[in-house]
């Protein structure tokens, strides 16, 4: 690890990322045409992409209410350290770009209810050495399992990329697929419409609710294996 590496990291931990990994940007070459680092930034070099970890007595009770909240606070906890993290980057003297964590974005087709970040945070977090997709399509921690939410930064610093993860899903598990109460999962990829749909909502009240996480849930990885 460079001190240029250290450096930039240390800029995240101490804004309070529980993890921080750094891919440079020819680990993005597959990604799909204006949802590559450069179609955002035309100077970026590389990409600084943390993690935010959720409570775990989250999953041991509803989550209509409390893991609605979490969601919520998790969200604008990662908006938090990327503005301030783009803004540690460019004191040291580079340039920075914080993006959203989630929303807002362009890419929405209405019939499959299906949305994309201007990056994909998962993708980011996996080429920066954070952790593996699981069959539910989260990323595995190793530490942390998937109970964690990613952002990002894009830089025109140039530094070494971090070591890919290895994967983490165990093979023969199912409990994600098998658990989905509407059937979204395929051990692939997620039908968005079907989660969508049954996931979220609002009350009475007219507050936002959330009505599953099972693929969290179940994970037996969901912790990590730490």
């Amino acid at each position: 690890m460079t001190d240029k590496t250290e450096t930039i990291k240390a800029v995240f931990y101490d804004l309070g990322a529980d993890l921080c990994g750094i891919a440079s940007v020819d680990r993005f070459d597959d990604a799909p045409e204006g949802f590559h680092p450069c179609d955002l930034y035309p100077q970026c070099k590389s990409v600084v992409v943390f993690a935010k970890k959720f409570p775990n007595g989250l999953f041991d009770v509803s989550p209509r209410i409390m893991y609605a909240k979490a969601t919520e606070i998790n969200l604008f906890e990662t908006d938090r350290i990327a503005y301030l993290g783009a803004l540690g980057i460019e004191s040291l003297g580079f340039t920075a770009v914080p993006l959203p964590s989630d929303n807002p974005y362009e890419y929405w087709d209405e019939e499959r209810r299906e949305g994309r970040g201007i990056l994909s945070m998962r993708h980011a977090a996996m080429l920066a050495g954070l952790g593996n997709m699981g069959k539910n399509t989260l990323v595995i921690n190793e530490k942390y399992g998937n109970r964690i939410a990613f952002g990002a930064v894009l830089t025109d610093a140039l530094v070494p990329s971090d070591p890919l993860s290895k994967r983490l899903c165990p093979e023969n598990c199912r409990k994600c697929i098998e658990s989905c109460p509407v059937g979204a999962l395929n051990g692939i990829t997620v039908d968005q419409k079907k989660c969508r749909e049954y996931t979220h909502g609002t009350n009475a009240r007219g507050f936002s609710v959330t009505q599953c996480n099972t693929c969290r849930a179940v994970c037996p990885m969901g912790k990590g294996c730490m």
